[in-house]
């Protein structure tokens, strides 16, 4: 017989090596725990659906969701923008007003219909101003606190998402508050902006999208792995991917009036190209984007008003500029000088 020995925890016996028993226990309870990783791996990568499939594709859960739902696979990529001529005001600036964690939510709409509640099944999300109540006017508002930390007095807000439950149209669901907001101001591509004044009201999107031809439908969305893409229907989101929703205001301002019979014509959207039309001014263009965690094959929606079958391209926003002048000339000064500010910090 060859001789025997121990060497590095390896008995050698005859030429050959074998493990020692510590050895022994050692590498099994690696290789246990190597088979309790993997077991971990399977399970946190299966996703079980509301219909109670494992794995399913975001494409079959939008289609068994209905025809408002669609995976973003298939989705035009967003337009890059026109480039910037010199001049441009090509700054930004950033703000934070929470995600509405006070939940001040009501059916008003201090621009549209002042002094009156809406319909109980049309209920807005709001940041900002807090003083915005079912019969509350812009006037009433102005001193009210606000929940934006740089002092912003405006008050923005846009219809609620509520879950769908099972046998439900959606009216009375569970809110559903983003768990992240982002409030923005940019410029101009084609020169400077002018500041906004106080108690400027502006309109974005149609609350009646479904029925009037869709024309004046502003309704972006996407998720938070796909945001070079976006679409107008209510996006399924791959698991661990969050669904966003873009409120982009119009930037062009007449130059005289802070609000109109319509709410829309003091304040329109740029042209092809980025500028504004003849007659219309360059102001900061107000860019809103939450987002929500919705689980794969959760069906959810907006609230909407009756008649419009909760479509997602009637999603619509609305702001009054309460915003203090000194702040508003610092955000135009940091839009024209071309700098990054950053209040959210």
């Amino acid at each position: 017989m060859g001789r025997a020995g121990w060497f590095g925890g390896l008995r050698i016996v005859g030429g050959m090596s074998m493990p020692s028993p510590r050895r022994r226990g050692l590498v099994g309870y690696m290789l246990a725990l190597e088979v309790i990783l993997a077991v971990i791996v399977v399970v946190s990568t299966t996703t079980v659906s509301a219909f109670g499939e494992r794995n399913p594709s975001s494409a079959d859960l939008a289609k068994r969701l209905g025809p408002f739902y669609t995976a973003m696979d298939g989705t035009a990529h967003v337009p890059a923008p026109a480039p910037p001529v010199a001049g441009a005001s090509t700054g930004s600036y950033t703000w934070d007003c929470g995600r509405n964690e006070e939940h001040h939510l009501n059916t008003a709409n201090v621009v549209v219909t002042p002094k009156f509640p809406g319909p109980p099944h049309h209920v807005h999300d709001y940041v900002g101003n807090l003083g915005v109540q079912d019969d509350s006017t812009a006037e009433s508002i102005i001193g009210a606190p606000t929940t934006c930390r740089n002092g912003d007095d405006s008050t923005y807000y846009w219809p609620v998402v509520r879950y769908v439950q099972p046998g439900q149209d959606g009216h009375g669901g569970p809110i559903q508050l983003p768990v992240s907001l982002t409030m923005s101001y940019t410029g101009s591509p084609r020169g400077p902006v002018l500041p906004m004044p106080r108690l400027l009201r502006a309109t974005e999107g149609d609350a009646v999208a479904y029925t009037n031809g869709g024309a004046l439908a502003r309704s972006w969305w996407t998720c938070s792995n796909t945001l070079s893409r976006q679409t107008s229907k209510y996006p399924v989101c791959d698991p661990g991917a969050e669904v966003v929703r873009i409120l982009d205001f119009p930037s062009c301002w007449d130059g005289r009036q802070v609000d109109s019979p319509d709410h829309r014509a003091q304040m329109t959207f740029p042209v092809a190209g980025g500028g504004c039309a003849m007659g219309m001014f360059a102001v900061p263009h107000l860019r809103i984007t939450l987002a929500y965690e919705i689980p794969p094959g959760q069906r959810y929606q907006i609230d909407a008003f009756d008649g419009q079958a909760n479509s997602p391209i009637t999603d619509h926003a609305f702001l009054i500029n309460l915003m203090p002048d000194t702040l508003m000339a610092k955000v135009v000064d940091c839009l024209n000088q071309g700098r990054v500010c950053n209040d959210a910090l």
